[in-house]
């Protein structure tokens, strides 16, 4: 089949039925004709036909190797840093469409995919089974060109114990049955983002004990988001049905999240990849480089997220006159220094790129390490300067009904303008700050940078323990031999 267009995705999100839930209602009928998932299920759809655009296709898309057939590049399992910088092309072009606002764009868990599939001897241990169910699993969804999520978080109930300890065995999802046809698993996990994908990735996360009494959490698999049991549990939406100039981020990319509720759904054996196995399940990223990949990507979104900002800060800037003031150009010193900063990262990673074990091409990880604990502290210091920047300007803003009154646009045209613009087009650009840092819609990609890759404690204990120290305090333990014992004088 190879890489589908936005109207494929679409048909078949109308086709696969799922049982998803929003605002204590099920979503019946066109999924694709929802409020809440119109116009996010459209910009989704864009993405895949960016595929299809001749000035686009080359960068973003190569010849599979199993049918010939064009397959997105997000699929292609580099071999040499030039394959890595293809890849990094082909990533930058969603990532600028969406300017950073869409975390779950289908190349985020295609990185996973190619990776974990070309480590697929590290899931054949306990079972040979489960290697092949990786590779053949990676084939299928690059040749149907599908779009994941994944779930990785047990619910917040008692954090304190583990989730074989809580009062209810099954709130973490967990195995109940095995079959000959496959496993049976009851319970939850959080968060799944964008449920309009078409695939879900039921992945470890935290660290499993590997007891007997944990075996039952421990397990890898992903499944169609139309399997029998499984339910999506939605937020309610930051999408308000508001135009485009109203809501201009809110009305385009609001992904959406969910709890997955697993009602004792049926997981076939050909799509299992780790089975009660707590110790493969904790060395899953680390053993396949699969973070190291899908970090990659997500430097290069965040990228695109710090350049919105910076243009955002920039024509607020001018638009308002206050590039004279000091304390102005260093906050948007500080924007360039964050997407400097990025980039650095990024060419970093590549450059010192080597083949890992699995005969993959992979980017250095200290510097994205450092990467995905500086972005969490960074992004809401840079909503903040755009807040600071903008001001009371950010309260001030017409709707786009004010402009089409007639005998309110007279003032609106005149009291709205700027130094450099009109009123209407200085209120476009203010609502947009606004989208970014003060609606429910910024604030939920504040939170969402905090924790994108979990608890940032946890990750700076991690870099911490993995950081090689060793070299820089040797250094010091020979500059100190050279000081001279003045008692030896």
């Amino acid at each position: 089949m190879g890489i589908r267009t936005g109207q494929q995705y679409l048909d078949d999100l109308d086709t696969a039925s799922r049982d998803l839930w929003i605002d204590g209602e099920p979503v019946t009928g066109r999924i694709t004709e929802h409020p809440a998932f119109r116009r996010i299920s459209r910009s989704v759809a864009h993405l895949y036909d960016m595929q299809h655009d001749p000035k686009l296709q080359a960068e973003m898309t190569y010849q599979s190797p199993s049918t010939g057939d064009l397959v997105g590049l997000s699929f292609l399992q580099p071999n040499t840093k030039a394959d890595l910088t293809r890849r990094r092309t082909m990533m930058q072009h969603w990532a600028g469409y969406a300017h950073g606002m869409m975390g779950r764009a289908p190349d985020y868990l295609n990185s996973e995919l190619m990776a974990i599939a070309a480590a697929a001897p590290f899931f054949a241990t306990e079972d040979s089974r489960y290697a092949d169910n990786v590779r053949h699993y990676y084939e299928y969804v690059r040749e149907h060109d599908l779009c994941l999520t994944h779930t990785l978080i047990l619910p917040q109930a008692n954090r304190g114990v583990s989730a074989a300890q809580q009062a209810d065995p099954y709130l973490a999802a967990r195995v109940v049955d095995k079959t000959p046809e496959g496993v049976v698993i009851r319970g939850a996990r959080m968060l799944a983002t964008l449920p309009l994908a078409d695939e879900i990735l039921v992945f470890p996360s935290t660290v499993i004990r590997n007891t007997e009494e944990d075996r039952p959490y421990a397990f890898a698999f992903a499944l169609p988001l139309s399997t029998p049991g499984l339910r999506l549990v939605c937020r309610e939406t930051f999408d308000y049905g508001r135009s485009h100039f109203d809501h201009p981020l809110g009305s385009r990319f609001e992904e959406m999240d969910a709890v997955v509720v697993f009602h004792d759904v049926l997981v076939p054996w050909d799509r299992i990849f780790v089975l009660e196995d707590g110790e493969r399940c904790n060395a899953l990223y680390a053993e396949t480089d699969a973070t190291v990949h899908m970090t990659h990507q997500v430097v290069v979104k965040n990228m695109a997220k710090a350049e919105f900002i910076l243009g955002v800060v920039s024509l607020i800037v001018d638009t308002i006159g206050i590039e004279q003031f000091q304390h102005v150009q260093e906050k948007v010193a500080e924007v360039i220094i964050a997407l400097e900063t990025m980039k650095a990262f990024l060419i970093a990673s590549e450059a010192n790129a080597k083949v890992n074990r699995w005969g993959i091409m992979t980017p250095d990880w200290t510097p994205l390490n450092v990467a995905r604990n500086t972005f969490p502290k960074v992004y809401p210091r840079l909503v903040e300067i755009v807040q600071q920047l903008a001001a009371g300007g950010l309260m001030a803003i017409p709707s786009e009904n004010d402009f089409k009154n007639q005998d309110l646009r007279p003032d609106i045209d005149r009291f709205f303008q700027a130094r450099n613009t009109g009123a209407f087009e200085r209120t476009r650009l203010f609502r947009l700050a606004w989208d970014a840092a003060v609606s429910a819609f910024g604030n939920r990609q504040v939170l969402y940078e905090r924790f994108f890759f979990g608890d940032p404690v946890r990750m700076a204990g991690a870099l911490y323990h993995s950081y090689d120290k060793e070299g820089a305090k040797q250094r010091i333990r020979d500059f100190l031999e050279e000081t001279s014992d003045p008692l030896a004088r």
